[in-house]
């Protein structure tokens, strides 16, 4: 029942199909997964995709907070006897989550407020007759209530008014009013802490020394740099609306007329919103925007998390991996097609050492002894430096033999992003990997293997750590962890998993699998030699019949005996291709090679009540182009080599540059002089845009006008408009 009532809210929310939200909600109960829903049950969602499919997801946990939250309410107020059948009808129909703690306010277990203590005694029957405002003389029907520790009818009244107050800050429709001016009005507001002004800390925050904006205009950026400041007690943050007007429109609704007891009432209205009411309100604004400033933050992370984990793979080359440096010299690796260690050294070819030639005459050597075909460059410190010496010694600037590597032509030079490498080089997995090296070895290493393919390397890395967010630590770390988690398992399924060489920690975000799953199929593949078919898998410790449905459609066999073992279609579908190719008079191969038989296909004659037209053509795709890597082709970029440092930089110069990190407010490009630097989202087209991903991805190689260099601060502002087509 509850089900049904969850798929009806979702639907209406999410504006989806009922029909199709419950049936995911039923294969999620199953525990599938979102990538293996999407794929291969588009019959019974309705052809629904990932973000889709997350979002149920994501509300219908939320649904089941509250119907959690609901239970806790019910039994409270039932246990203190003050349940009736219309209040317990209320709980039950609502579904929002704020409305239910309203609800819920005047029964919920609090400290010993100043209301509670009038309460004790005896002062309540005078708050009424106050809010009533019948009473000609207040202070006389006080004098009925003096006894105790009320002394006094001043007491008596005080007493009085604190429980109005309370009642006004308990009343929903007083919350809701407010709520309704802090949507429309509320003014954030930072100052700085007047002690911490002139610290260094503080310095990074003197944009909001003295700054307010509307709250709903309030980007998530600038709010989360101001609850940093906050945290960091370098700024105080308010978030307040027109307080008269809202006193005022309160007053409206209790007080009757300009008589004794609606003066007291009024003081007692004025003294509930700035005390209780406004403190409460102010909490939640507080609570729910940064709520919606983590979620956009989260959002801009998990999508240039995805463009990088989907960034384009050279593919099994012999690879030498350089790890820039210009003290500590360069770190070189040496790496086969399978990304493995073949050797390993430091080269000093910048000052303070200067070992130029004998650096140079090293690199020769290694390109010609491990037959390299390919050259990765780290981004990081030293960078261009080291891709114009490596430039330098192949085209035979050193007076060497450098024309020609041993394999017959000129490796390409790539740079590609270093971010999170010296994570990768010290954690557990580069340490079980490389026992015996250090950690710069391994850090070159990874910068090697991230040329080969991006996606597999970097799924060793916690992906808070790849640093292509904004205010990472700041978010709400469970929510960041969830997105980003589901980012990864979604890249690794999108393109699929080579089931013979793909290590644990690519196998692990596999549909179905897990770190376990993932331990047990390397253990088997070790013990037993490379899989031969999907089949084999049921083979596997505790890789039962359901983990196999979840996973086996991602899971490749290059060069298997059933061709559509290395492909998309799932191990459940092979009896519809096997019968597609029986109608024609072929074997399956002949499908997948011959597009004249796939064309006379009539797909139609396949459909059944479990397999319909969505199948069927996604199977009719993959026979085209089996295990398609859906990542593009690799390219090779060169800076501008009049350009090197900040101070080479004219205004209106055009300059060729890489996308390094993608925000709300723009993109920072990398323009080959050891400082990146920002396109505003107001630069970077003609056009008004929503947001920079509109327009950009990460590691986008992209032209750019300089329009601004600012020195002192060392900042670099650029333009795209009318340069990209």
């Amino acid at each position: 029942m509850e089900k049904n009532i969850f798929a009806k809210l979702i639907a209406e929310q999410l504006n989806l199909q009922e029909r199709a939200v419950d049936n995911t909600l039923a294969l999620l109960d199953e525990g599938c997964t979102i990538p293996f829903i999407s794929r291969y049950r588009k019959e019974r969602t309705g052809g629904l995709d990932e973000v889709q499919i997350a979002a149920i997801s994501n509300q219908y946990e939320r649904y089941k907070e509250i119907q959690k939250r609901k239970e806790t309410v019910v039994k409270t107020i039932t246990d203190l006897d003050k349940m009736t059948p219309e209040l317990e009808q209320r709980i039950h129909d609502c579904w929002d989550a704020t409305e239910l703690e309203d609800i819920y306010l005047p029964y919920k277990p609090k400290r010993r407020t100043r209301a509670q203590v009038a309460r004790e005694q005896g002062l309540e029957p005078l708050a009424m007759i106050l809010l009533q405002q019948r009473e000609r003389d207040p202070e006389r029907a006080a004098e009925r209530f003096l006894k105790g520790d009320v002394k006094d009818t001043e007491t008596a009244i005080k007493g009085a008014q604190d429980i109005i107050a309370e009642m006004v800050s308990e009343d929903e429709r007083s919350r809701q009013q407010l709520r309704g001016a802090f949507r429309r009005q509320a003014v954030i507001s930072s100052k700085v802490v007047k002690a911490k002004a002139d610290s260094e800390e503080a310095a990074k925050y003197s944009d909001y020394f003295d700054w307010s904006e509307p709250l709903k205009r309030c980007s998530s950026h600038r709010l989360l740099a101001m609850r940093r400041g906050e945290s960091e007690g370098i700024l105080r943050i308010s978030i307040s609306p027109d307080d008269d007007e809202c006193i005022e429109r309160l007053q409206r609704h209790y007080v009757y007329g300009n008589t004794p007891c609606g003066k007291l009432v009024a003081e007692a209205v004025e003294d509930g919103y700035k005390r209780l009411l406004k403190p409460s309100i102010e909490t939640e604004f507080a609570a729910l925007s940064k709520e919606k400033a983590d979620e956009d933050a989260i959002r801009v992370f998990a999508e240039n998390l995805r463009q990088l984990l989907l960034g384009a793979p050279l593919g099994q080359k012999r690879v030498m991996g350089v790890d820039p440096g210009f003290r500590t010299g360069c770190k070189v690796v040496c790496l086969d097609a399978q990304g493995n260690l073949l050797h390993h050294e430091a080269i000093f070819p910048h000052p303070p050492v200067n070992k130029r030639m004998e650096a140079a005459m090293s690199i020769q050597k290694m390109l010609k002894k491990y037959q390299i075909e390919a050259i990765s460059i780290g981004n990081g410190t030293a960078s261009r430096e080291t891709n114009n010496f490596i430039k330098d010694v192949l085209t035979g600037k050193y007076d060497i033999d450098t024309k020609k590597s041993a394999v017959g032509e000129m490796p390409q030079v790539f740079t590609v992003s270093e971010d999170g490498a010296s994570v990768y080089s010290a954690s557990k997995i580069a340490r079980d990997e490389f026992p015996d090296e250090d950690v710069t070895v391994r850090g070159a290493v990874s910068i090697g293997r991230r040329l080969m393919d991006p996606l597999a390397e970097l799924v060793k890395i916690d992906p808070k750590s790849i640093g292509v967010g904004q205010y990472q630590h700041d978010v709400d770390q469970t929510k960041l962890k969830t997105s980003l988690d589901q980012t990864v398992e979604s890249c690794v399924n999108n393109v699929g998993v080579n089931l013979n060489t793909a290590s644990q920690h690519l196998l692990m975000y596999v549909s179905g699998l897990g770190p376990t799953l993932a331990k047990n199929i390397v253990d088997y593949r070790k013990e037993n030699g490379a899989f031969i078919s999907r089949a084999q898998l049921k083979k596997v410790p505790r890789l039962g019949p359901s983990a196999f449905q979840q996973c086996a459609g991602f899971l490749r066999i290059p060069g298997a005996k059933n061709p559509l073992d290395n492909s998309a279609v799932h191990p459940e579908s092979y009896a519809i291709v096997e019968q597609m190719a029986k109608d024609q008079d072929c074997a399956v191969i002949d499908l997948i090679n011959n597009k004249e038989k796939r064309e006379a296909i009539d797909i139609k004659r396949y459909v059944t009540d479990e397999v319909g037209i969505p199948t069927l053509t996604d199977i009719m795709k993959e026979l085209e182009k089996p295990g398609r890597d859906p990542r593009q082709q690799i390219e090779e970029f060169e800076f501008d080599a009049h350009v090197n440092t900040i101070d080479d930089l004219v205004e209106g110069m055009e300059l060729p540059g890489i996308v390094t990190n993608i925000t709300n407010f723009g993109a920072f490009v990398d323009i080959g002089v050891h400082q990146d630097g920002l396109v505003h989202i107001s630069q970077m087209a003609n056009r008004r845009i929503a947001h920079p991903t509109d327009v950009v991805k990460l590691h986008q190689h992209i032209r750019v006008r300089v329009i601004e260099v600012d020195h002192r601060r060392n900042r670099i502002s650029l333009s795209m408009k009318g340069l990209n087509s």
